[in-house]
């Protein structure tokens, strides 16, 4: 692994138009607001990115124009969300010649959960026919990976180089750190970010980054200068973010907390809901108590 991506690594938005197309020019804004913010990372057509809904050629695409934006600034990660071993191998030959760190990828989960065997064999498959390094985005509640199955992944396969634990369990997140402490851990648990940093995670990808991308890094930042007063006081406004934030169409509201931030307005892909006047008011109520928001956006809708 030529990069050892760590710190606070965003997952963008993908700048969908109103009629679901991609507008590949709102891609770069959004990289240099990030990096701005002082992001150690990104990650491209993850979950938060609605990277299920993409065709391959989008795919591609979208990660091309973000690894072009960020220009080597920072690494950039591309994310996989598909349910059969084939589609994840293609995916991921498409991206290899674009100088991406790893790819992000959530193990198959339409219905029918592989057992452990077929699982190992999945990332086995994929770390064999694209030779890149591999991060398992644990995040599929009726497909979840234990800590121990992780592990002996990443054992038996070298190229499964770590892990996003999601969902919202701290302790199978401080289970993994233990039973795992050679392998990159990333957490995304969006509420107890705080906690995460403490327990020695080596960063975060999350939809929260994206939300509040300028305290999360000073979040970081905090507890690696081991100040827990700001830290804890950080904890306690992001946390206000992502109840605001959190909920079924979680992309859609992140896009929104964006562009109350200065980026341009975008949409997600139908059948996903724009936010409500409620979620909208919670959403901008919680920024505010971040940071004072652009004067043009304080107020928008």
């Amino acid at each position: 692994m030529k990069v050892r991506p760590t710190g606070v690594i965003p997952p963008m938005t993908t700048p969908f138009r109103k009629d679901g197309t991609i507008d590949f020019k709102l891609v770069a804004p959004q990289v240099d607001w990030l990096i701005g913010a002082g992001a150690h990372g990104l990650a491209a057509g993850g979950s938060t990115g609605e990277g299920h809904t993409l065709d391959h050629e989008e795919y591609r695409d979208l990660v091309a124009s973000a690894v072009d934006a960020a220009n080597g600034r920072v690494p950039v990660i591309a994310g996989i969300i598909v349910d059969s071993t084939r589609d994840a191998i293609r995916r991921g030959q498409l991206v290899r010649d674009l100088n991406v760190a790893a790819l992000q990828v959530t193990p198959v989960h339409y219905l029918f959960k592989p057992d452990d065997e077929a699982m190992v064999a999945h990332f086995r498959a994929m770390a064999g026919e694209t030779g890149m390094p591999i991060i398992i985005y644990n995040v599929v509640p009726w497909s979840y990976l234990s800590p121990a199955l992780l592990t002996r992944i990443m054992t038996e396969v070298p190229l499964v180089v770590g892990v996003k634990q999601s969902a919202g369990d701290l302790k199978l997140f401080a289970d993994l750190m233990v039973m795992a402490p050679d392998r990159l851990i990333y957490s995304a648990v969006d509420a107890l970010m705080y906690p995460s940093y403490t327990l020695g995670a080596h960063g975060s990808i999350a939809a929260i980054l994206s939300a509040a991308p300028h305290a999360s890094v000073e979040l970081w930042n905090a507890v690696k200068a081991a100040d827990h007063r700001r830290a804890l006081e950080l904890h306690a406004r992001l946390l206000a973010v992502w109840n605001a934030i959190m909920a079924d169409n979680l992309p859609a509201c992140t896009r929104f907390a964006q562009s109350l931030q200065g980026l341009p307005k975008t949409w997600s892909r139908a059948p996903m809901p724009e936010p409500s006047a409620a979620q909208q008011h919670a959403i901008r109520k919680a920024l505010q108590g971040l940071a004072p928001l652009p004067q043009s956006n304080a107020a928008a809708g």
